[in-house]
């Protein structure tokens, strides 16, 4: 099977690269540095040619409002238009727990935003939301940071590593196209505040977690389970504490 991976040369996607050729598929990364340029178009039509399976796994390069929004209309637009041209026959989408929970996020409508595209296209398709990942424990405790103070929510959590949303995405490109979403998450739900505190200990990070129920996610108050599954879930294996031992302290 030929799988083209749009963003295929970052975090989940060069994972996905990997995890897909080891069994055995053609998977083909497609990225601005490998000649595919998805805001302009340019090598689209090239790297499609023959496809059976897109995962786009792209991210903006800005998280600013406006600028976010107009990457995945455009970018996502251009591939769907791509796609219907070579016609591949089922697309694979990514997205985030919670994004119809935090309306006034503005990275999380431009994901909505993108899902109704692809839900628009026509192309059988497959949408996956994921919990937060565990590669991004650190920069969500800087954006929580006010001085020496970790502000966090005592709300649900549940963390993933990227290997495990790699893998489950693997799974979901070479079933059939499911025409829904499925959630995902880490194998374990803590409580937020409880989680940092614990994980900047281990990084021997000297800022204080304050648990503080009105403390805002990236611009957003939380409650209970905005940030994790309602309902069904399909879990990832990796354990933070497993993920962790493989990392760099500090990373």
């Amino acid at each position: 099977m030929k799988i083209v991976v749009i963003g295929g040369t970052g975090l989940i996607g060069s994972k996905l690269v990997a995890k897909l050729t080891e069994h055995g598929h053609e998977a083909v990364p497609a990225a601005p540095s490998t000649g595919v340029n998805t805001l302009t178009g340019e090598g689209l039509a090239a790297v499609l040619q023959g496809a059976d399976v897109v995962i786009d796994v792209a991210n903006s390069p800005s998280f600013e409002e406006k600028a976010v929004m107009e990457f995945f209309k455009t970018s996502t637009g251009n591939v769907l238009a791509a796609e219907a041209e070579a016609g591949v026959r089922h697309h694979v989408g990514i997205s985030i727990v919670g994004t119809e929970r935090l309306p006034e996020n503005g990275y999380f409508r431009a994901k909505i935003a993108q899902e109704e595209l692809i839900k628009a296209s026509g192309i059988p398709y497959s949408l996956v939301h994921a919990t937060q990942f565990m590669e991004f424990v650190g920069a969500i405790a800087d954006e929580a940071t006010q001085g020496n103070e970790v502000h966090i929510a005592p709300v649900a959590w549940a963390p993933i590593a990227a290997q495990d949303v790699a893998a489950i995405l693997g799974r979901t490109a070479v079933g059939e196209p499911l025409n829904t979403r499925i959630d995902i998450a880490g194998p374990d739900e803590y409580r937020m505040d409880e989680f940092f505190r614990k994980a900047l200990a281990e990084r021997n990070d000297q800022r204080e977690v304050v648990t503080d129920t009105h403390a805002r996610y990236f611009g957003s108050e939380l409650i209970e389970r905005s940030l994790v599954p309602i309902g069904p879930a399909t879990l990832g294996e990796l354990h933070y504490d497993e993920w962790f031992a493989t990392q760099y302290i500090g990373k």
